[in-house]
């Protein structure tokens, strides 16, 4: 039965702290078959954060998020359009592997609403802890988790929103001032399952370019 991250979540201001302290969290069941708890990587300062859903199978090895096929996919995506991977803060909403064992494959399955609910302490302060430019987030999980349960990534994918204004959980998050902007796109392990793995791509480029014209605009002629 989860009962929740609150009593594990430190009281701290040093995000190296709360990655250290995940460690110990048992505020759900998906501590008990995960190898170890994935927390971020990145610099607390970063003008871009990036919220996935939860680490996969080799995210949950390594301890660190997108370091699988999805994470090669973003970090390639990033330097095409523009943005240096190391600019940002990555995360996810859950920090642990939920998975159905088949065989000896470990078999990504979605988180639910009793796991990220679980979770929500640790992304909330981590959170009161980040000054981001823009906040993205990487799938439909991740989106919801953030803005509000009726939010549709196919339909509003690619486009600038004010965050966390447009958020049914805006007294959750702290105000960044100035206030920082959130867009919504696929997320990479979408891309992989895709038909056309090429046009999916290509719209995830071009979502992260909307990105890159914000953190970096074009200098204006005199």
């Amino acid at each position: 039965m989860a009962i929740g991250a609150h009593r594990f979540v430190p009281d701290t201001a040093d995000v190296d702290k709360l990655r250290v302290a995940v460690g110990d969290c048992q505020g759900c069941d998906l501590f008990k078959d995960a190898t170890q708890a994935v927390f971020s990587r990145g610099r607390a300062d970063a003008p871009l954060v990036l919220v996935g859903e939860q680490p996969g199978d080799e995210e949950d090895k390594a301890g660190l998020p997108f370091v699988g096929p999805a994470g090669r996919l973003l970090v390639n995506a990033l330097r095409e359009v523009g943005i240096a991977p190391d600019s940002a803060y990555v995360t996810n909403v859950v920090k642990h592997f939920k998975f159905e064992l088949r065989g000896k494959r470990r078999i990504h399955q979605k988180p639910g609403p009793v796991e990220i609910g679980a979770c929500r302490p640790w992304l909330l302060a981590e959170f009161a802890r980040l000054r981001p430019k823009v906040v993205v987030a990487l799938g439909a999980t991740a989106a919801q988790s953030l803005v509000g349960g009726s939010f549709r990534v196919t339909r509003s994918r690619g486009v600038l929103m004010a965050w966390p204004g447009v958020s049914e959980y805006a007294e959750e998050f702290p105000v960044v001032d100035p206030p920082a902007q959130f867009l919504a796109t696929l997320h990479p392990s979408a891309i992989l399952r895709a038909d056309n793995q090429d046009e999916a791509y290509a719209g995830f480029r071009s979502d992260l370019a909307v990105v890159a014209r914000v953190l970096a605009p074009p200098a204006a002629f005199a």
